[in-house]
C-alpha cells in the first residue's frame, strides 16, 4: 500500500490543508521546495497538492532533488501532475535557472542531512547543503523575483544547555565545540540562518527562518538513524526497542504535521528576517519514556545497547533541549498532535504500508 492510500495520512494532510490560514496569498504562486522527497519536504508538497485538488489553489510546485526515479516514487500519480514539475538540481552547485521559470515566488530550502550517522560519514555534505546549498538558493532568489525565502533550521542550533534556562527562546546560544566532526551540522545550520540576514541586509530579499525542533513522522526516510527513528522501526517490525543510552535526555519533539503547518503559518505571516521555534505541545519527553511508549504500543519491551563508534560520533551531546512556543503562536499557529498521537499516527500509518 503506497502512503497515499492510508486513511490516517490523508486525515493528516487534510487537517493542515483545511488551516484556517490565509491561503490566498498562495492562489496561483510558485514554490520551489529543495528536499522534496524528505520527511518535512514531502509532506508539506502533499498539504498544497490537497490545497490544488480540494481548494483550487493552481499553485505551481518544483520539486528539486538529484534523483527524478526517486521523486516518482515517492509521489506516484502527482509527478504527472501539470502543477508538479520536477527539477533535476543539486543546490551544492549554482541552480540552473533554464530548468524553472524566470519568476520563483516562494523557495523553501528543505533539503539537509538530519540523522547522526549522515553527520558521521558524510560531514562534508552536511555542512554543503546547509552552508553553499543555501548561498545558492538565496542568490537564485535574487533573480527570480522571489517575495519570500524560508529556511528551515533547526533545534541543533542553540547547543548545550548552559543549565541557565528552562526552554530555549529564540535568543538563546548555547556552547557547542566547533572543534568536533557532530560540530558540523549545527555550525552549518548557524552559518545558513547569518546568511539570510546578509541577504535580507544586502540583497533586499524576505526571508523567514523556522527552528525545527526533533521531527518525526510516517514519512521519515528509511535511513533515517534518528534515535525516535530507531525506536520506531523497531516497533513496526515487532522488535524491543533498543536505547543506547540510560534515555534521561528531554527534548522537545514535532509531529511532521505540526511542523509544515508552522513552516507554512510562518511564511504566509512570520516576520522578515525572524527565527520562530516550531514544535509540538506536550512533546516534551525523556528518550526512556519516549521508547515505552512505543514498546507499549506494540506490545514489545524497551532494552538497551552501547552505541557503535559511528553512531556515537553523530548523536548530540546535548541532554536538555526544549523549546519555547511563545513567538509562533504570537502569529495565531497552534500545535495539533501531542507526542502520543504523533507515534500512534507513525506507527499505524509506517505498519500499513511495510505490510503490503
Amino acid at each position: 500500500m503506497e502512503i497515499y492510500e492510508s486513511n490516517i495520512y490523508m486525515e493528516d494532510v487534510k487537517t493542515i490543508a483545511e488551516l484556517d490560514y490565509n491561503w490566498d496569498k498562495l492562489k496561483g504562486k510558485s514554490i520551489a521546495i529543495s528536499g522534496a522527497t524528505g520527511m518535512i519536504g514531502s509532506f508539506l508538497v502533499d498539504v498544497l497538492l490537497y490545497r490544488n485538488e480540494k481548494k483550487d489553489q493552481d499553485i505551481k510546485i518544483y520539486a528539486l532533488g538529484r534523483n527524478e526515479e526517486k521523486t516518482q516514487k515517492r509521489f506516484g500519480k502527482h509527478f504527472r501532475d501539470a502543477n508538479f514539475v520536477f527539477v533535476k538540481q543539486d543546490i551544492n552547485l549554482p541552480i540552473d535557472k533554464n530548468n524553472c521559470e524566470s519568476c520563483m515566488d516562494y523557495i523553501i530550502h528543505a533539503a539537509s542531512n538530519t540523522h547522526p550517522v549522515a553527520y558521521a560519514s558524510d560531514p562534508i555534505g552536511t555542512i554543503s547543503a546547509n552552508v553553499m546549498g543555501t548561498a545558492n538558493l538565496l542568490d537564485w532568489a535574487t533573480t527570480v523575483s522571489c517575495e519570500r525565502f524560508v529556511f528551515l533550521s533547526s533545534v541543533e542550533i542553540y547547543g548545550e544547555n548552559k543549565g541557565d534556562t528552562d526552554k530555549f527562546s529564540e535568543e538563546y546560544l548555547g556552547y557547542i565545540d566547533c572543534n568536533t566532526l557532530r560540530a558540523g551540522y549545527p555550525e552549518s545550520k548557524r552559518t545558513g540562518e547569518a546568511l539570510c540576514q546578509a541577504y535580507i541586509k544586502q540583497k533586499g530579499l524576505d526571508i523567514v527562518i523556522p527552528r525545527l525542533s526533533r521531527c518525526y513522522g510516517p514519512t521519515m526516510l528509511s535511513s533515517d538513524t534518528k534515535a525516535l527513528s530507531q525506536f520506531i522501526n523497531k516497533g513496526i517490525n515487532g522488535e524491543d526497542i533498543v536505547l543506547k543510552s540510560e534515555g534521561t535526555q528531554l527534548y522537545s519533539y514535532a509531529y511532521m504535521a505540526d511542523a509544515v503547518s508552522g513552516i507554512i503559518k510562518l511564511m504566509l505571516d512570520g516576520e522578515c528576517g525572524g527565527a520562530y521555534n516550531v514544535v509540538s505541545d506536550e512533546s516534551d519527553i525523556m528518550l526512556k519514556d519516549l521508547a515505552k511508549i512505543i514498546a507499549d504500543y506494540v506490545g514489545k519491551k524497551v532494552i538497551f545497547e552501547l552505541p557503535d563508534e559511528t553512531e556515537r560520533a553523530g548523536y548530540s551531546k546535548a541532554t536538555k533541549a526544549t523549546l519555547a512556543s511563545d513567538k509562533i503562536k504570537k502569529t495565531g499557529w497552534k500545535s495539533f498532535y501531542d507526542i502520543e498521537t504523533g507515534l500512534h499516527h507513525t506507527i499505524d500509518v509506517l505498519r500499513s504500508t511495510y505490510e503490503q
